[in-house]
């Protein structure tokens, strides 16, 4: 079950925000009845993050190899088409 919270609880009910992630469920925080953060387990935020950095790394290593440099424009279109052909083979 998706645990919202107030922020106040974070302070207030410390232990019982603990035991939550501890279980390996993130608490989503509020303040003045808006989502404000996300409290997670380092190894939650680790698996979230995991891939990110190894594509980063590859990317690094295929830039060192190639003298070819992209624009921002050029890497933000690239990526985007990505992403709608990815979200195009997920409905599949």
């Amino acid at each position: 079950m998706i645990q919202i919270r107030p922020v106040s609880d974070l302070r207030n009910k410390f232990p019982e925000i603990e035991s939550i992630v501890r279980q390996g469920e993130p608490v989503y925080l509020t303040k003045n009845g808006y989502g404000s953060m996300i409290v997670m387990s380092l190894e939650q935020y680790s698996a979230l993050t995991d891939e990110v950095e190894r594509k980063l790394d590859e990317a690094d290593r295929a830039a060192a190899a190639t003298d070819v440099r992209l624009s921002a424009d050029e890497v933000s279109s690239y990526a985007r088409e990505r992403i709608r052909r990815n979200r195009g083979q997920q409905a599949l």
